[in-house]
């Protein structure tokens, strides 16, 4: 029942994001699909007691993967998938406690917690971005082998 609730809601949270910022409509589904994709692998990983920074870069990676598949596939600008499909890894809620310890006067959980916010934020960015590189390197060694 666990894992039902985590597809839908992160299904619902990436589509519901890719309308907000005004996704194109027949995308919104792809776009919560991709987010779906991304969430529970990172659920999974976590489950398996995999840290939650090496398995938000896996979640991530494979959203900017799926989300450069589907932009080739429906002629779509990468953006709109990998955007809404990070939307489920952000770790919002955690740097929201961060904020509210240190207002508190509670600093060793807020920094704790701010560390652990920016660990995650950074993991998503090297995510994406190895993902980048490894479609440059790839497109580049098919078109050396192409010629």
């Amino acid at each position: 029942m666990y894992i039902l609730e985590q597809l839908i809601t992160s299904f619902i949270s990436s589509a519901a994001f890719g309308l907000i910022f005004h996704a194109p409509k027949n995308s919104l589904l792809k776009c919560g699909f991709v987010g779906m994709a991304g969430w529970m692998i990172y659920i999974l990983m976590v489950q398996k007691e995999i840290d939650t920074v090496m398995a938000t870069v896996v979640a991530a990676f494979f959203v900017a993967v799926t989300s450069q598949i589907f932009a080739k596939m429906y002629k779509t600008p990468i953006i709109i998938f990998s955007v809404a499909g990070i939307i489920p890894l952000v770790p919002g809620g955690m740097a929201y406690d961060a904020m509210r310890n240190f207002v508190e006067n509670d600093y060793n959980i807020a920094i704790s917690l701010a560390a652990k916010a920016f660990m995650i934020s950074g993991s998503i960015a090297v995510g994406l971005v190895f993902s980048e590189v490894i479609n440059q390197v790839y497109r580049r060694w098919q078109l050396r082998f192409k010629n």
